[in-house]
């Protein structure tokens, strides 16, 4: 018996999450998790918190220093968290 209507378990998957609307929930996750391998351990030390909401990425950061320098580099930031995850998660990045 041979089967016609095949489909790859990594498209099934995706499936179910695009119909339950939890993609955007696990790129955020994944877009989170990618900030201390896109801007490093030296940076990491002094990240208190990171959230998003409404496609807005909030980082609190100790170091006023640093986080002047991040904010002048933003942008940046933001293309290349965007480009870790494969897709735009995040339109924007405010820093406290």
């Amino acid at each position: 018996m041979k089967r016609r209507n095949t489909q790859l378990l990594r498209e099934v998957l995706l499936q179910v999450l695009r119909e339950n609307r939890l993609d955007t929930k696990l790129a955020e996750k994944h877009l989170i998790e990618a900030w201390p391998l896109v801007l490093g351990k030296s940076v990491e030390q002094y990240t208190r918190s990171r959230e998003i909401k409404n496609n807005i990425l909030y980082v609190s950061i100790s170091s006023a220093v640093l986080r002047h320098d991040l904010f002048l580099s933003r942008e940046e930031i933001k293309n290349a968290l965007n480009a870790h995850v494969g897709s735009e998660v995040i339109k924007d990045i405010i820093f406290r």
